[in-house]
């Protein structure tokens, strides 16, 4: 069943909140996030039509918003499992759906200089002086329109500093507060917004994508779901150490096998999330759990956004690899 609610994001929300706009309902932004302020449009709507008032655009709340229309299957569902996993962890990583998400810059919040993409390709990982260097050797006379003066700055940055100098540029074009200076901000963002852009991301996201999957078949493990949890492993914490991996193994030793394979492919990832975010500093440790969890769960809630992968990106339990 489609159900738009709290925690989706996409063009079919945008579409919901230019409608409830239109006729007064909602005042907020046409930003695609599914928050309060939509919700509180839609129970608004539903109590004046009569329908039941739960905030959640299902099948008869979507036809009498759009005039008897059936209800729209999220695009994302349609896409490759490889782009699912790569809007699933950029959803984690920016709090944005792609094609939104591959256009999201942060500060040195975390001490990594910047980061920039779906992913938060950063500076203080050094995995994003490859992707800008990609972007200008493929499109140097669109990337030069587009920093106009600053053009030579940021090749400067990436073809001439070292890395210290680097992190040094990067803190000088933002606030003590993290957030990037314009014109910075405005131009990263133009370069995330292009479709040939956007490519680059995916195919260097291709890369962590093919280790997720051969985490997969190296502890067994086979569904849709756990691709997902392993490119997000890949993603935010680079791989699995030879003592959590036996830690995983001990556990996975214990289950007990009679279960159905669902339960078991289940519990199987909960193992893998668990031991990963244990693995992980007290400082982040329970961050890595929460995005684990929900990979393995199938649903969750991550920074105040609840998740259900099945309704909201269509990564099920269905066997993949």
């Amino acid at each position: 069943m489609i159900v738009y609610s709290s925690g989706c994001m996409g063009p079919e929300v945008e579409r919901i909140q230019q409608n409830l706009k239109e006729r007064g309902y909602y005042l907020g932004p046409i930003d695609g996030l599914f928050g309060g302020g939509t919700e509180a449009a839609v129970k608004l709507f539903q109590r004046e039509r009569g329908l039941e008032v739960n905030g959640k655009v299902k099948a008869e709340t979507w036809a009498t918003l759009f005039a008897g229309e059936m209800i729209t299957v999220p695009a994302i569902r349609k896409e490759s499992l490889e782009k699912r996993c790569l809007a699933l962890t950029g959803c984690f990583e920016t709090g944005r759906m792609i094609p939104e998400a591959f256009c999201s810059i942060s500060g040195n919040f975390d001490g990594q200089g910047i980061g920039f993409g779906a992913l938060q390709w950063n500076l203080g990982q050094q995995s994003l002086q490859p992707l800008l260097k990609e972007i200008n050797s493929l499109y140097s006379l669109a990337l030069a329109e587009i920093f106009d003066a600053h053009f030579q700055t940021l090749s400067a940055v990436l073809y001439e500093y070292g890395f210290h100098d680097q992190m040094a540029w990067a803190i000088s074009i933002q606030t003590d507060r993290f957030n990037i200076n314009e014109p910075w901000k405005g131009f990263f963002k133009t370069v995330g917004r292009n479709q040939e852009y956007q490519n680059i991301q995916m195919r260097f996201a291709n890369h962590n994508y093919q280790i997720a999957l051969k985490l997969c078949r190296e502890y067994k493990l086979s569904s849709e779901r756990a691709v997902a949890l392993m490119f997000d492993v890949v993603v935010q914490n680079g791989s699995i150490r030879t003592e959590t991996r036996q830690l995983i193994e001990t556990d996975f030793a214990k289950l007990d096998t009679s279960m159905s394979p669902e339960n078991l492919e289940v519990e199987r990832m909960r193992i893998v999330a668990n031991r990963r975010a244990e693995a992980c500093g007290p400082l982040y440790r329970n961050d890595v759990r929460s995005r684990k969890m929900c990979c393995a769960d199938g649903m969750g809630s991550l920074h105040g956004t609840d998740y259900d992968l099945e309704n909201q990106f269509g990564i099920t339990l269905e066997k993949f690899c």
